[in-house]
């Protein structure tokens, strides 16, 4: 069955990093523009980031994110990560990662990963 499994959530201290990994299985991530999404606790889905498969105006960082978070893709291990320094407590939240696709990021995703949680507190 078509998955995308998500890994490296964890409890962090302000000002600490985590890197967050979004694996394929069962197509390659190579054909897909990749969204990584987050839900803090009593907040609506808000969208994070989202990486177009070969780079254009649809990449996008949230505002209170750049600078901080970064983007990678592995192509040979089929696996996509989310680089996170310098955490805020307001990152607290479930991070989704989703894949669509084409060249570019779109709606409607195609897979969605199940989430993984990420808390920053002292």
């Amino acid at each position: 069955q078509l998955q995308l499994v998500e890994s490296g959530g964890d409890l962090v201290q302000p000002g600490g990093s985590l890197r967050l990994s979004c694996a394929a299985n069962g197509f390659h991530l190579d054909d897909y523009s990749i969204g990584w999404f987050r839900q803090a606790p009593g907040k609506e889905l808000e969208g994070v980031s989202c990486f177009s498969r070969s780079g254009g105006i649809s990449d996008y960082y949230l505002d209170s994110v750049k600078g901080r978070f970064t983007f990678s893709r592995d192509n040979a291990n089929n696996t996509v990560y989310l680089q996170m320094n310098s955490l805020k407590p307001e990152d607290t939240a479930v991070y989704y990662c989703a894949a669509v696709r084409g060249p570019m990021c779109s709606v409607p995703y195609d897979y969605w990963g199940q989430g993984t949680q990420v808390t920053v507190s002292s």
